[in-house]
């Protein structure tokens, strides 16, 4: 286990920021796997900061709105993915109105973005800042 960080990022670590819930073991897995790398996050809990529109527009360009959405042990009527359309408006509605609706976490770095637990992309973001 590496020795405990500080709060403070160094200009070499790379930023990454998780958005997740702070009971969800996925989140709380994605936290640790970088803490482990001795790298700092900025974890965002959505249940006390709600999620941007910008940076929730982010995730739709490059994932789409189905990927966002969790239907996990749900029919896609219940999670909102019946009529999943290109309004973001009625997205973002859906999502603060009930962040369970997300699939956790979202991981950005930079301009990559990921959605649930993906470990391969992560180790693939962090090998390819140490060339």
């Amino acid at each position: 286990m590496p020795a405990p960080l500080g709060k403070t990022p160094t200009k070499k670590m790379p930023r990454i920021e998780v958005f997740g819930l702070d009971d969800s073991q996925p989140t709380r897995a994605a936290v640790r796997f970088f803490r482990e790398r001795r790298i700092v996050v900025r974890f965002v809990d959505l249940r006390k900061k709600r999620m941007d529109a910008a940076d929730l527009r982010q995730f739709v360009s490059r994932l789409g709105a189905a990927a966002l959405l969790e239907t996990d042990g749900r029919s896609p009527t219940d999670a909102g993915s019946a009529d999943v359309t290109t309004d973001l408006g009625s997205l973002v509605a859906r999502i603060h109105a009930d962040v369970r609706l997300l699939r956790l976490p979202l991981v950005r770095y930079g301009d990559d973005v990921t959605v649930g637990q993906d470990e391969a992309t992560w180790r693939g973001w962090l090998a390819r800042r140490s060339r």
